[in-house]
C-alpha cells in the first residue's frame, strides 16, 4: 500500500555540507502544498485514496469534464491531481492542505517520476554494452554484434537488448535521505539526484521499505 505524499517540481541540483564536513549531493523540489480535493473510503469506493491537487492553471485551459469535478470539490484552477492509496483516510478533509512538514529530516523517501527522454539510442548508449575495438579495419564499433540463434529456434529471442527509444518512463528512487525541509518556502532537499527534468513535477512518499 502506497504512503501518503506530497507533489513537488524540481528546481534543480545543488551541494551542501554535512556534519561531518563531507561534501552532500542533493536536489532541491519544491513540494506542496497539496490540498486533499476528494476522499475515497473503503465503504463507497471499495478501497481508501486521497486526491490531492497541486498547482494553479486558467480555467479556460482546463478540460470541461475536468472543471466540473473540480468545482464539485471546490478545487477550481488545480493544475494536476494525483490519487494516493492508504490505510485509513478518516483522519484527512476535503480541502485539508498536505506540505513539507509530513517530512522529518533524516528520514527517507520514495521519488516517482518520468526520466528524461533520450530519442532513439544504440546499444552503447542504452544498454552499456563495450562496442567492437577502435582500430583500422574493425566495422563494429558500436553494432550490437549477433542477435540470434542458427537453425533453432531461428528467430531472435524475446528480451534481447536491442536501440530503440531511451527514457521517458517512469522511474522510481527508493530512499532518498531528506537532508533538509523549509516549511516557510515549501523547500525539501533530498540526497542525490531524482528523474525528470529541471520543472518537471514528481511525487515524492515516504518510503515503503526503509533501509531496503
Amino acid at each position: 500500500m502506497a504512503m501518503i505524499g506530497l507533489l513537488a517540481q524540481k528546481v534543480g541540483m545543488t551541494q551542501v555540507y554535512g556534519e561531518d564536513g563531507r561534501v552532500v549531493p542533493v536536489t532541491v523540489l519544491t513540494a506542496g502544498p497539496c490540498p486533499v480535493v476528494q476522499i475515497k473510503t473503503q465503504e463507497r469506493d471499495g478501497y481508501a485514496a486521497l486526491q490531492i491537487g497541486f498547482g494553479t492553471k486558467r480555467e479556460s485551459l482546463i478540460p470541461k469534464p475536468l472543471q466540473g469535478h473540480h468545482k464539485k470539490h471546490q478545487a477550481s484552477g488545480v493544475r494536476m491531481l494525483r490519487e494516493l492509496r492508504v490505510d485509513d483516510a478518516s483522519g484527512f478533509e476535503v480541502g485539508q492542505k498536505l506540505d513539507v512538514s509530513m517530512f522529518e529530516i533524516g528520514s527517507s523517501v520514495d521519488v516517482i517520476g518520468v526520466s528524461k527522454g533520450r530519442g532513439f539510442a544504440g546499444v552503447t548508449k542504452r544498454h552499456h554494452f563495450t562496442g567492437g575495438r577502435e582500430t583500422h579495419g574493425c566495422v563494429t564499433h558500436k553494432q550490437p554484434g549477433s542477435i540470434g540463434a542458427s537453425a533453432y529456434p531461428s528467430r531472435v529471442i524475446k528480451g534481447k537488448r536491442l536501440p530503440g527509444r531511451m527514457g521517458g518512463e517512469r522511474v522510481t528512487v527508493k530512499n532518498l535521505g531528506v537532508i533538509g525541509v523549509d516549511a516557510e518556502q515549501n523547500l525539501i532537499w533530498v540526497r542525490g539526484s531524482v528523474p525528470g527534468h529541471v520543472n518537471c513535477t514528481v511525487l515524492i512518499r515516504q518510503t515503503a521499505k526503509a533501509g531496503a
